[in-house]
């Protein structure tokens, strides 16, 4: 997650999630499970759904835009899903200036899906998905002890799938507008008396 902080907005990329590599463990009502998207799944999402929105921890409360808003960018390439928002968001711009955005995430309904087992653990092939969101994730979203992470599917009457958290190295910087040269006081005048000099030097000879 690469973050550019201004004077009055953050402007946040990075990849959403990769495509062609297994989850770390998730969970829905039927147990535990690992999750692979396939390669194209986001970009024919992105091609079919003109208004992907962007949030904050998965939150609808806190929507920070669009991509028909125009502040929300996604493309997949040949690693994952890349997005880039931009957001004066006063709690986001507070998060990033603190260290506490931490990485992202997304939510989607299944389109096409191909069950397996992979290690003992079933195994969900995303072929086709509707993809409605992508979450900036902020340190409230992490748990306490990486290494027991295990995602919960939220359970509503037509679920929104929330894919496993992608967590990478966090990379600040902030731009601050362009320093101005300090303004420099107008220069003494300068009397040419040289003139007046050789009138008086004629005079004498």
């Amino acid at each position: 997650m690469d973050i550019i902080i201004r004077s009055d907005s953050v402007e946040i990329s990075g990849y959403v999630n990769a495509v062609e590599r297994d989850s770390k463990t998730l969970r829905d009502r039927f147990g535990q499970f690992i999750e692979r998207i396939r390669k194209g799944a986001f970009k024919r999402a992105i091609q079919n759904n003109s208004d992907i929105h962007v949030l904050l921890n998965h939150d609808w409360s806190r929507d920070l835009g669009s991509t028909t808003r125009g502040n929300l960018e996604l493309t997949e390439d040949s690693i994952g899903l890349k997005a880039r928002v931009v957001t004066d968001d006063p709690e986001v711009v507070d998060d990033a200036r603190n260290g506490r955005l931490v990485g992202w995430s997304f939510g989607f309904l299944d389109e096409d899906v191909t069950e397996g087992s992979f290690n003992g653990l079933r195994q969900r092939i995303v072929n086709a998905l509707d993809l409605r969101e992508v979450s900036i994730l902020n340190n409230k979203m992490r748990p306490a002890y990486e290494g027991t992470l295990i995602n919960a599917r939220s359970e509503e009457e037509q679920p929104i799938n929330l894919a496993e958290d992608f967590i990478t190295d966090v990379n600040v910087r902030t731009e601050d507008p362009e320093p101005q040269p300090e303004p420099q006081p107008d220069p003494e005048p300068v009397f040419d008396n040289s003139k007046y000099k050789q009138m008086i030097a004629e005079m004498k000879a």
